[in-house]
């Protein structure tokens, strides 16, 4: 059993549990829905995908997608349409609504497996990639979204250059970045700078920061990292 939640949701119950019983054998978790009513009253945030059909009852797939791709909670949830419909249109709509995958009835179960796992890997490997809006580290706290370091509840007054720095250190920590690696990330608009412009930087960082400076170590003859020992 892996940790990867799926919602089925289709008017044909022999088709849910067919899928349910194959998705189970693969080791994911399966919930199913019978309509798009019955789907929207379960915690729809807490699956990693969501198989769903076009045609049902009173509400119809893609009237389900446009309200969880509305809502900020679910607006992430990846959804594969599985559904008879296959025009052009038809296709076009879902993924203009947000879907990431269209099966087509009838289909094999291989198919399904296959787009299953493409889907989730794909997702969940964005999801990792994805920058982080704060960083933390004891009370040094990095907010990526508002540019600004807060110490025990204060703010450090870093300059751009500054903060950029200790952003690069601190999200590869034990990495050790060479002068030029830091020019390369943090001076991108700049002609021409002098290594020692790195120096003196990192040299007001430290000051800036406290105790936390002394986490910010020279590796001699390669370069600087953050140390968090």
């Amino acid at each position: 059993m892996n940790d990867y939640r799926i919602l089925v949701v289709d008017d044909e119950e022999d088709l849910c549990e067919i899928l349910k019983f194959n998705l189970e054998n693969e080791g994911y978790q399966v919930d199913t829905a019978h309509s798009a009513e019955e789907a929207l009253k379960k915690d729809i945030a807490s699956y990693q995908l969501i198989l769903l059909d076009v045609m049902m009852g009173e509400m119809s797939g893609f009237k389900m997608t446009s309200l969880l791709k509305k809502d900020k909670k679910t607006a992430h949830v990846p959804i594969i349409f599985i559904t008879a419909k296959d025009t052009e249109n038809d296709t076009m709509t879902g993924f203009n609504l947000g879907a990431d995958d269209y099966i087509s009835k009838p289909f094999s179960l291989r198919e399904v497996m296959a787009r299953v796992k493409a889907v989730l890997r794909r997702t969940t490997t964005a999801e990792k990639e994805k920058a982080p809006e704060r960083i933390v580290f004891q009370a040094l706290v990095i907010d990526v979204v508002k540019k600004k370091t807060v110490i025990d509840g204060v703010e450090a007054p870093l300059t751009k250059k500054e903060f950029e720095i200790l952003l690069l250190l601190i999200s590869h920590k034990g990495k050790v970045f060479s002068r030029e690696d830091i020019l390369s990330h943090v001076w991108t608009d700049e002609v021409y700078v002098l290594d020692r412009t790195i120096d003196v930087n990192i040299t007001r960082l430290r000051k800036k920061i406290g105790s936390y400076g002394k986490h910010i170590v020279t590796r001699l003859g390669y370069g600087y990292c953050f140390d968090n020992e």
